[in-house]
């Protein structure tokens, strides 16, 4: 039965690369969004340019004297945006570079190749695929993507991709380092928060962490589509690294701002668990992705969640009198049985699902 459906999916999957390969000059319509969704690139109207956009000095963190600097930064930038750009941050510059030329390799490779690993089931540890799910999704988005669980990595790294023979080696690298950097983060967020820095440690270090690396060919037509829709990350925290320009984040008066690309940092996005632990003080960034039409771009996000069944609700010591907790609990199991379950779950939230009143 695994077969028949393998077989199935094989015949009614076409990939972004496939088609920007083959040099179609228009995108098939199953990729054309209403006009309303559309990016409306090049033009002001819905989107911000003049926006400031905060950028963290990271190396602040390990001055004692300037400590409490950056912890205030992160405060304005999580309330603000939820969402900020880190330098400093400790990742050496090779093996950022290792990754995104080990994620180009694996893209390159034949398409035989990377459909040996194609699923449409999201609970699978290790898939290839495009667009979100090809097999269910109504509108269609120019990505390709292959996603694979990474912590604890020696449990996860035998499962991933065997070619290009670079991959496991180089892309690993960049999997640890990115999870140390996590485990600073939210100590920071924590401590941002009025919280002990260590409220999250344990959860962090048992939780699990998926490195979707994603590939944004370039597309004849970029203002019809998108690479991705507008959504928010499930997890804690998403730690993103990006080979160019693309990624836009939603402000407060629901205008699309454009994130620069600044050499050497990495961004760092709020996910829904956040939000709730936060009791809404912090809001999960709502961002979309879009495409271009010369430039391919590649990037990693880093999506680091609490343990799969571990259930998030808001820190008691944000809660008193005059502040109950406005979400209920959930764990990343649930979100994942959400998004199996609906088809239509890119309409609707899943956080709003979790908000007091809401049913």
């Amino acid at each position: 039965m695994e077969e028949t459906k393998k077989s199935l999916l094989d015949e009614s999957f076409t990939s972004a690369m496939t088609l920007t390969n083959s040099g179609v000059p228009q995108v098939p319509d199953r990729y054309i969004l209403p006009p309303s969704q559309r990016p409306a690139l090049g033009s002001s109207i819905g989107t911000r340019d003049d926006t400031t956009l905060p950028v963290i000095d990271l190396s602040l963190l390990h001055q004692p004297l300037l400590r409490s600097r950056a912890i205030h930064e992160i405060n304005m930038a999580c309330k603000e945006f939820g969402f900020f750009q880190v330098i400093n941050h400790g990742i050496p510059s090779s093996v950022v570079k290792d990754a995104l030329d080990a994620a180009t390799q694996f893209f390159d490779l034949p398409l035989e190749e990377k459909m040996l690993m194609v699923s449409s089931n999201v609970h699978q540890p290790v898939r290839y695929g495009t667009s979100i799910n090809h097999s269910t999704d109504k509108v269609h988005y120019w990505r390709d993507f292959i996603k694979h669980y990474s912590h604890p990595l020696s449990k996860w790294i035998d499962m991933w991709p065997s070619n290009p023979p670079c991959y496991k080696d180089k892309v690993g690298k960049y999997a640890e380092a990115t999870h140390l950097l996590h485990k600073q983060l939210i100590e920071a967020i924590s401590e941002s928060l009025g919280l002990e820095k260590s409220y999250l440690q344990e959860q962090t270090e048992e939780g699990s962490q998926v490195i979707a690396v994603n590939c944004y060919p370039a597309c004849p037509e970029p203002e019809v589509t998108l690479g991705m829709p507008p959504h928010s990350d499930f997890g804690s925290l998403t730690i993103l690294l990006q080979s160019s320009e693309g990624l836009q984040i939603m402000d407060g008066n629901k205008n699309w701002v454009c994130v620069p690309y600044i050499e050497g940092a990495l961004i760092v996005q709020l996910g829904d668990q956040i939000e709730v632990m936060s009791n809404g003080i912090y809001k999960s960034v709502i961002h979309r992705v879009t495409v271009n039409k010369h430039i391919k771009r590649l990037s990693f996000a880093s999506l680091h969640s609490l343990p799969l069944h571990k259930k998030i609700s808001p820190a008691p010591e944000l809660l008193d009198g005059n502040n109950a907790a406005a979400y209920g609990e959930f764990s990343f199991n649930d979100f994942l049985n959400y998004i199996s379950s609906n088809d239509d779950f890119l309409q609707e939230r899943f956080i709003d699902t979790l908000k007091k009143g809401s049913s």
